[in-house]
């Protein structure tokens, strides 16, 4: 009984094995699949982007947790990754970082949930900041939902 048990689950994984190798090979293979199995297009749709080319919420987080790191931008991301807006802003601010909102080098940081705002064309999120000695601090970063390529644009530091 044991061995035709065993045989039984072996079998069914692999038929459930060969299945999915179908349907990853009907999804990998382009629209016209996607048409002719309308049950492969749901899977197709989460991985693509906005249908208008805006970033989504996912997208931003990628990039704000990336951009941030767990200490802070380094010079690349300075450099390439932000509006020249904000580069200008950050210039003439002084005695603080301006993208970090903060004087030093944070011990760790996190970003929140993504809002988007379709009709003004970004996307927030509360980045938090913390510190030695147990405090946080946070501030709201935005990203244009249409910039190409994906750039920090502003900063709220909220003072």
């Amino acid at each position: 009984m044991l061995r035709t048990t065993s045989r039984r689950t072996a079998a069914a994984a692999a038929a459930g094995a060969a299945a999915l190798g179908l349907t990853l090979t009907l999804a990998a293979s382009g629209p016209a699949s996607a048409a002719a199995h309308p049950q492969s297009a749901p899977a197709a749709a989460g991985v693509r982007s906005d249908p208008n080319g805006r970033h989504t919420a996912a997208e931003i987080h990628r990039f704000l947790t990336s951009f941030y790191g767990q200490h802070g931008p380094d010079a690349g991301a300075r450099e390439h990754q932000v509006s020249d807006h904000l580069k200008d802003r950050a210039a003439h601010t002084e005695g603080y970082d301006l993208l970090l909102c903060a004087q030093n080098t944070p011990r760790r940081i996190t970003v929140g949930k993504v809002t988007t705002a379709q009709s003004a064309g970004v996307g927030r999120a509360t980045v938090t900041t913390f510190w030695d000695g147990g405090t946080r601090g946070s501030f709201t970063a935005y990203v244009g939902l249409e910039s190409r390529p994906i750039v920090l644009q502003d900063v709220d530091c909220g003072w």
